[in-house]
């Protein structure tokens, strides 16, 4: 699996994680668990299939809080409907 469909697993799979804390208390445990559920999946999905390079650090993180922030605006935008 190619470095481009790795980040568009984890951007997609944080939109549905993004979209859940936006309905959430702040700090609540469901919030938290919105926020921390996909970090292993995340980890994974590097490890198995690009292995452990410290220079996509700052990339995967950068393409995980992208995810949940456009989660996050899915879920404000569809609410106003």
């Amino acid at each position: 699996m190619t470095l481009a469909l790795v980040i568009l697993f984890i951007f997609v799979l944080n939109i549905g994680f993004g979209y859940w804390r936006a309905n959430t208390r702040k700090f609540s445990w469901q919030w938290i668990l919105s926020i921390h559920i996909p970090v292993p999946i995340a980890i994974a999905a590097r490890m198995l299939f690009l292995g452990w390079h410290w220079a996509l650090v700052p990339v995967f993180v950068g393409v995980f809080a992208a995810g949940q922030f456009s989660g996050g605006r899915v879920r404000k935008i569809v609410s106003k409907r």
